[in-house]
């Protein structure tokens, strides 16, 4: 099991929300992402940041976007469509989405509409 499984998303989450407003994006946009990801909505993004989920729990209670095979790309040095485990290729979505957001994608490319 990765060390980032058990990592709560409260923690990454205000890491995502630095990254993307140093490139000139806001909270609304990146909660946007989340919620294209999740399905969460920003109350639902709230609770996962304030009960401490992991990131685990965060993507279990997750209902993922079906057009999420149309994310590819690479993270980390490693293509996101390639990644077996579930979970991390999950993480990876969310990273890459994020890393599209920050480097100044059109969100609505970003969310592939």
């Amino acid at each position: 099991m990765h060390r980032i499984f058990g990592t709560p998303f409260a923690a990454v989450y205000p890491l995502y929300l630095a990254k993307v407003e140093r490139k000139g994006r806001t909270k609304t946009e990146l909660d946007a992402v989340v919620t294209w990801l999740t399905g969460f909505d920003d109350d639902a993004i709230a609770a996962q940041v304030s009960t401490g989920a992991t990131f685990a729990q965060f993507f279990e209670a997750a209902d993922l976007n079906p057009a999420v095979s149309r994310i590819t790309g690479v993270v980390c040095g490693v293509r996101v469509e390639e990644i077996d485990d579930p979970l991390m290729r999950r993480i990876r979505y969310l990273d890459k989405l994020v890393d599209e957001l920050a480097k100044g994608k059109p969100l609505e490319k970003v969310l592939r509409t």
